[in-house]
């Protein structure tokens, strides 16, 4: 596991090297958030920063319910009885097992390592604007239907889940990148991820932390360029469907 911190964030990340997987701990004056809850395994590097920083976990909050970003709720649950879980509305039923789709939206199938064996029932279910302490719910869907991002009010911090990835460059959701293509394989909705990113670009956020890959201070150039290309890689997508029809 490496630890890196910047400001009030500290990113826990699991197999750095070779398949990065993300979480994040938030300090606020009396308590800890913990963003994402990264692989099964991860329980005990997670409780291990949290007794090193000192403050009690009061809060974990998912930025969407895929495999790579709940595998250690159960665990940490036990060890932290106490603490509150949140998720958007909407990725509650993901949590659950069940991708069916809801009422309006794109007829295309939820990707991604959806769970079905999280016993953790949620406390609170978000939506835009909500707040847990410092953070700020922000809605990004498209790499599932209810993905959300968070931002640090204090610090401009963004923590973005899989909204973008950092892993073999900054992408928006659902662009293929060849050195890491795991998480656009993963996305339910291109085009509901573009619009997300561009909403996290009218942010301007101080940083950007992703599930996969390092933090970006001052990332407005980047998630520019990588909106650039996923607009390229959905009007390239969109020539080929319209030769194949006619």
């Amino acid at each position: 596991m490496r630890i890196t911190r910047q400001d009030h964030l500290l990113q826990l990340s699991f197999m750095p090297r070779i398949f990065p997987v993300n979480c994040y701990l938030v300090e606020e004056e009396e308590s800890l958030t913990l963003i994402d809850a990264a692989l099964p395994y991860s329980v005990k590097g997670i409780s291990k920063t949290v007794s090193q920083l000192g403050k009690p976990l009061a809060n974990i909050v998912l930025t969407h319910a895929h495999g790579d970003h709940v595998g250690a709720l159960d665990g940490l649950k036990e060890m932290y009885p106490e603490v509150k879980l949140s998720i958007s509305v909407r990725d509650a039923k993901l949590l659950r097992g069940d991708t069916s789709l809801e009422s309006g939206e794109p007829p295309f199938k939820i990707r991604g390592s959806v769970p079905k064996r999280i016993k953790t029932v949620p406390d609170v279910l978000l939506a835009e604007g909500d707040r847990i302490g410092s953070l700020q719910v922000v809605s990004t869907p498209g790499h599932t239907p209810g993905s959300i991002s968070l931002l640090d009010t204090r610090s401009g911090a963004l923590i973005a889940g899989d909204a973008f990835q950092a892993r073999g460059g900054i992408a928006v959701s659902g662009t293929l990148v060849p050195l890491f293509p795991f998480p656009a394989m993963a996305t339910w909705h291109k085009e509901s991820a573009l619009a997300s990113a561009r909403k996290v670009a009218s942010l301007k956020p101080a940083l950007l932390a992703v599930g996969h890959g390092r933090m970006a201070v001052h990332p407005a150039q980047l998630i520019a360029r990588a909106i650039t290309e996923a607009e390229r890689s959905l009007s390239r997508s969109s020539r080929s469907a319209t030769k194949e029809q006619m």
